[in-house]
């Protein structure tokens, strides 16, 4: 199919991860899984142990909390990368940083983060799907740390849509189409 990057949004359990999967998974092409989720507590073991028995034996995981990046390129070539998902790649950024988070500290630290992403991505020749949450259309954040959050990932998911060739949104299990090239 040549290079491309796909951009997949929706909220949570809307489909995204999956749509996903079974996009890259109908090339039937070699395919690079970077997972971008750690196991703070048992009930996200459980889930990515659920995420790692549903990929095809035959793809390769990457497992990449921070400097995805730098980790896409040292994996070499692949016909696709599915990267999932940018949420918890913003959340491992936020909370790498020393506490109190000054705002601009993680807004430098995630664009620096997004700027080897990108780089990966030009550098890279397969095609690119990218996996990340919505969280614009829910209720603001109760406490200051989490309107950092969910700002700096708005401006994320805003960044990646503009260099993706194609956006979709999940909602229900179904993809609408924000953008096609």
């Amino acid at each position: 199919m040549g290079k491309r990057l796909t951009f997949i949004l929706g909220g949570a359990r809307s489909g995204k991860s999956t749509y996903a999967q079974n996009l890259v998974e109908a090339s039937g092409q070699p395919a690079l899984y970077v997972a971008t989720a750690t196991a703070f507590d048992d009930e996200m073991a459980k889930r990515i142990e659920v995420h790692k028995a549903s990929r095809p034996a035959h793809w390769r995981t990457l497992e990449a909390a921070t400097q995805v990046g730098e980790a896409v390129r040292a994996e070499g070539a692949t016909d696709w990368v599915l990267l999932d998902c940018l949420t918890l790649l913003a959340n491992n950024v936020l909370f790498s940083l020393p506490e109190p988070v000054d705002e601009a500290d993680y807004g430098a630290a995630l664009d620096s983060e997004i700027d080897q992403l990108l780089d990966a991505y030009c550098a890279h020749p397969g095609e690119w799907v990218i996996v990340s949450n919505e969280v614009g259309l829910g209720l603001v954040p109760p406490y200051p740390l989490g309107r950092i959050y969910r700002d700096a990932l708005g401006r994320v998911n805003q960044r990646i849509a503009s260099e993706a060739d194609v956006v979709l949104l999940m909602v229900a299990g179904i993809p609408m189409t924000v953008k096609s090239k």
